[in-house]
């Protein structure tokens, strides 16, 4: 027996035992190393898909999530126009209450003023009317303290209401 060239039952029996080994291994080991691979083909394919599936539901997500940002962005700047446009509001309807309100008060100090005003003439009016009846009735005193004077005095004040009387 030489290393080189095997002897002829050598290689009987190695053929023979791995044409054995080869028919168990096909009969029970390589079905079941096949159902392994397809397993895990299977089990990477849906991963795979899966993947591709949670992919894209970040994506809707993604867009989802930047619309509702834009449309809160939107009702934010909406409600801010909102309130400056309410805060505009209720400074012009304050400034117009205020103006009618002033506008109100300065015609109610008009009228009183003019009120007080008139009320004023009047009593000096009547003060001056007073004072003219009184320094009227003092010259008088002095003209007509004699009775001849009186005399003369009403014989004038006859003739005057006699010729008023002609004239009407």
């Amino acid at each position: 027996m030489s290393l080189i060239t095997p002897d002829f039952g050598l290689l009987f029996w190695m053929t023979l035992i791995f044409g054995i080994v080869f028919f168990i291994l096909a009969k029970f080991g390589f079905p079941v190393l096949t159902e392994m691979v397809r397993k895990r083909q299977e089990r990477i394919e849906q991963s795979l898909k899966d993947a591709r599936d949670i992919e894209e539901r970040m994506a809707s997500w993604t867009q989802k999530e930047a619309k509702m940002r834009e449309d809160a962005r939107k009702g934010q700047a909406l409600m801010l126009r909102e309130a400056a446009e309410e805060k505009n509001r209720i400074i012009a309807d304050a400034r117009t209450e205020a103006k009618s309100e002033a506008d109100k008060l300065l015609a109610e100090a008009r009228t009183s003023i003019s009120a007080e005003k008139e009320s004023a003439l009047r009593d000096v009016r009547r003060e001056v009317a007073i004072l003219g009846v009184e320094v009227a009735e003092k010259i008088l005193r002095e003209e007509l303290s004699g009775a001849d004077a009186q005399r003369a005095y009403l014989e004038k004040m006859l003739d005057e209401a006699s010729k008023a009387d002609t004239i009407k």
